[in-house]
């Protein structure tokens, strides 16, 4: 299955953003009402900047306290971001993911963001291929 496939299928297409100038108490608000786990940073919705995730605020707020909730998104923003294609397969996509040790990855078409995938979308999508094969196998030995 490819990444584009996944998009696709998932009830929110577009990737949410907040603003790098935002604070992480916007942020995590942002996290908490759309029950995600990590926003790009976008000055421009189509340009990523960063990403922020629940994990990102939670090990801040252990070493810093509740003062972080007042800082800027960029200050504790991952700016390094790894993204993938729509062409990608869910496969190589869960590799990086387990390999770089992070749960959301940008969809880039050039230079434009067209959405997120998470790993969770990843896993259903790979379940989902998995029984889909499963189901044809199992047709083919019965005769079917």
């Amino acid at each position: 299955m490819l990444v584009g496939q996944i998009l696709k299928s998932k009830d929110i297409g577009e990737a949410i953003t907040i603003r790098p100038d935002m604070t992480v108490g916007d942020a995590a608000a942002l996290l908490s009402s759309r029950k995600i786990g990590a926003v790009i940073v976008a000055t421009d919705p189509e340009r990523p900047e960063g990403i922020l995730s629940e994990r990102d605020i939670v090990r801040e707020l252990g070493k810093t306290g509740g003062e972080i909730l007042w800082h800027q998104v960029s200050d504790f923003m991952t700016r390094k971001l790894v993204s993938c294609e729509p062409t990608d397969t869910a496969l190589a996509v869960l590799e990086r993911m387990s390999q770089g040790r992070f749960r959301h990855m940008p969809v880039m078409e050039g230079d434009t963001m067209i959405g997120i995938v998470s790993i969770g979308d990843v896993v259903k999508a790979r379940l989902d291929q998995l029984a889909m094969e499963n189901n044809a196998l199992e047709g083919m030995i019965m005769g079917h």
